[in-house]
């Protein structure tokens, strides 16, 4: 049984798709983190980042005590190595899934993440910044796009990658993006939408900054303004 620690996120999301294709046997806890749930004791001895999400694999290969994890990029390779599935065996397919993982960590999460920020959430428009992300954004998304040209998936089969990227994909209105605009990239997030596991993974999942307008003071202190203090 794997405890994973969740909430509604892109990031939390990578790991919901994993158990729903993989079928692993695991039980969601959620996080609220407009609540400040992620900086709790508990979740800090996990997650020692405060983000979700995390997970506590209490029968990791081996053997041996609970195995607790945090990053999302991390979970996922761990996951797909305990399962033998969605990473090639081989080290070349091994080495397309993961520099698109990392590409996914790296790059189009913090990206896209800094885009919603500013466009979104931002108390007070800065244009600066919001063309500085929602450009980068594009420019990502143009990269991904040029990859999916003569592939299905990301890295051959649909893999680890393919579940890191999706979720960041999904709120591309709100980003500023068109998936008109890049036709390859539109034919594998429908593909990925359509997939059962995706449906499943996706029920009951509030649209993409759903109730951003009403994001009190309190909860905006909690998501945009904690220091070191908040994990010590």
């Amino acid at each position: 049984m794997i405890d994973l620690y969740y909430w509604g996120t892109p990031n939390g999301l990578k790991l919901k798709l994993f158990m729903e294709e993989s079928g692993l046997p695991h039980r969601i806890i959620p996080v609220d983190i407009g609540r400040g749930e992620q900086f709790k004791p508990d979740f800090l001895a996990i997650s020692p980042n405060n983000k979700i999400p995390a997970l506590v694999d209490h029968a990791p290969p081996g053997g041996g005590a609970p195995l607790s994890l945090f990053e999302s990029g991390a979970m996922l390779l761990y996951l797909a190595e305990k399962t033998g599935r969605f990473i090639p065996a081989d080290v070349r397919g091994r080495a397309e899934v993961l520099q698109w993982l990392f590409w996914q960590v790296g790059g189009l999460g913090p990206m896209a993440g800094q885009n919603g920020h500013f466009v979104v959430y931002a108390p007070e428009k800065v244009p600066y910044a919001v063309q500085r992300y929602v450009k980068e954004t594009n420019r990502l998304y143009g990269v991904l796009d040029q990859r999916l040209a003569d592939r299905e998936f990301i890295a051959g089969d649909y893999s680890i990658a393919d579940m890191a990227c999706y979720p960041w994909i999904v709120p591309h209105e709100p980003h500023g993006q068109d998936l008109g605009d890049f036709p390859n990239l539109k034919r594998w997030f429908e593909t990925i939408k359509a997939r059962p596991a995706t449906v499943r993974a996706y029920e009951g999942v509030a649209p993409p900054y759903a109730g951003r307008n009403n994001i009190s003071e309190e909860e905006r202190r909690v998501l945009f303004g904690q220091t070191a203090a908040s994990v010590r």
